[in-house]
């Protein structure tokens, strides 16, 4: 388990899993974030890769450990210890397949059972991504922001790892929201 460090208090130190079917684009988005690249195939992803990211926020140095899981069923499995410890979580979907959407409550299911287990806490951002395909939508905007509430998401935003609309937004916004936490 990855505990926060509480050494001092300009240091943190956050667990960040990226959930979501196969092919919605979280390695993309993170080779995005990590890079400022977009490559527009990457080898499916076996279990979880791990990322760190760090940089300075709001006045403190924050090192994010970006676990992006495998979006293959035959891996849901391994999702409960990829949860356990983190201190925020993005939910991914692709607004061009419908399918990725619908998945999403089995996703979130996994992830709540494992918060109670747990006993934490942990705050979900909802992502749809690959808006630079915007005429190929099949998730209306409207029930994304929808399944964001109901599910007391802190929030749904879009974004494009091919053009990199909002892909440092989201990032910021989910880190905002775990240093809030620990204050």
């Amino acid at each position: 388990m990855i505990e926060m460090s509480r050494k001092s208090i300009s240091n943190l130190q956050f667990k960040l899993p990226i959930i979501g079917d196969g092919g919605v684009g979280k390695t993309t988005l993170t080779h995005r974030y990590l890079h400022g690249l977009f490559k527009e195939s990457y080898h499916l992803t076996i279990g979880v890769d791990f990322f760190l990211k760090k940089f300075e926020m709001d006045g403190k140095n924050v090192s994010l450990q970006i676990w992006d899981f495998a979006g293959e069923e035959k891996f849901r499995f391994l999702l409960p210890g990829v949860i356990n410890g983190a201190h925020g979580t993005i939910f991914m979907f692709d607004i061009t397949r419908y399918r990725t959407f619908e998945n999403l409550s089995d996703w979130f299911n996994v992830f709540k059972t494992a918060n109670e287990n747990f006993n934490q806490d942990v705050p979900a951002l909802l992502v749809g991504s690959k808006t630079d395909l915007k005429g190929l939508r099949t998730v209306p905007l409207k029930e994304a922001k929808s399944f964001a509430q109901n599910n007391n998401f802190i929030g749904y935003i879009e974004c494009s790892s091919k053009n990199g609309e909002n892909v440092e937004e989201l990032f910021r916004a989910i880190t905002k929201i775990m240093m809030e936490k620990v204050k």
